[in-house]
């Protein structure tokens, strides 16, 4: 019988954002604390249901605008201003959470609106993403949220424009957007683009790129709801074609692994180290 080797990637994993926000909901769990968390902390069905188990009780806009008095957390991805507000009004004591390289972005975005009343503020984001109603409401709701270059027809070219990203999207779609605007932009007008993307998200690109080149097949694990999930994935798959995005064990298949001598296991920032030696343990267990 072959040799037969399973890798998980050291690289994967929890983000610093993601760490940050998890160990405070469980020092406010431990505590015996009632904990809300305003959407789901982590784009990651499992360790959600973990935490939900030791008591974090998910709630959405329209429960939390209903909440009085309660503990809130909120996650790393970052609330608008309007949100804040709501707590005010009602009472709410905020745990929050939101992860440092988003505050700072918040935070830049905003002296631009405040700074620049004319200029057309651009975010390079998924549409309705947490992180980014967060950015949007920054701007009083006016910035313009474009996915890819297809969405530039919503910009008035003859103003000047202020382009921001996502923390967690990918470079290349970030430069894409970038180049795209300059090129259809009036020599007249002025044009600043801001690389806003976390360093420690972007760094992961190559070095998955690496991790998925080095093995025969790759399993990708992560929540459907990450955006960096889907980025990440799709990069090992670029590289590597017999790359399968599964977010639990359940969902592996033992013909998947025929023929093949090293496999490694990777995840997105929302995946838990734990998830990843599950994935592990039960590909040993179909090659038995």
């Amino acid at each position: 019988m072959q040799d037969f080797s399973v890798e998980i990637d050291d690289g994967s994993g929890f983000c610093f954002g993601v760490v940050n926000a998890i160990n405070k909901a469980e020092s406010e769990l431990d505590k015996g604390s009632e904990l809300y968390c305003l959407g789901d902390i982590v784009h990651n069905g499992a360790e959600l249901k973990r935490l939900q188990q030791k008591g974090l009780k998910i709630v959405d806009y329209e429960g939390f605008d209903r909440l009085n008095g309660k503990n809130v957390l909120f996650r790393a991805h970052g609330e608008p201003p309007s949100t804040y507000e709501t707590a005010r009004k009602n009472g709410i004591d905020i745990v929050d959470a939101t992860c440092p390289v988003v505050l700072q972005l918040q935070k830049r975005i905003r002296e631009v609106y405040q700074n620049n009343p004319d200029c057309q503020i651009v975010i390079y984001g998924k549409r309705g993403h947490a992180e980014v109603n967060g950015l949007v409401g920054q701007t009083d709701n006016t910035a313009i949220v474009v996915e890819d270059t297809a969405d530039l027809s919503k910009l008035d070219f003859g103003r000047d424009i202020v382009l921001f990203s996502q923390t967690t999207k990918s470079k290349e779609g970030f430069e894409k957007v970038k180049a795209a605007i300059i090129k259809q932009k009036c020599n007249k007008t002025a044009f600043s683009a801001y690389d806003t993307i976390c360093k420690q998200v972007s760094g992961r690109m190559n070095k998955i790129k690496a991790f998925a080149a080095s093995h025969d097949l790759v399993i990708f694990v992560g929540g459907l709801k990450s955006s960096n999930a889907k980025a990440l994935f799709d990069a090992c798959l670029e590289i590597n074609e017999k790359s399968y995005f599964v977010s639990s064990p359940d969902e592996l298949k033992s013909e998947w692994f025929d023929s093949v001598a090293n496999v490694g296991v990777c995840g997105a920032t929302s995946t838990p180290k734990w998830q990843m030696q599950e994935v592990r343990e039960r590909i040993l267990t179909l090659k038995q």
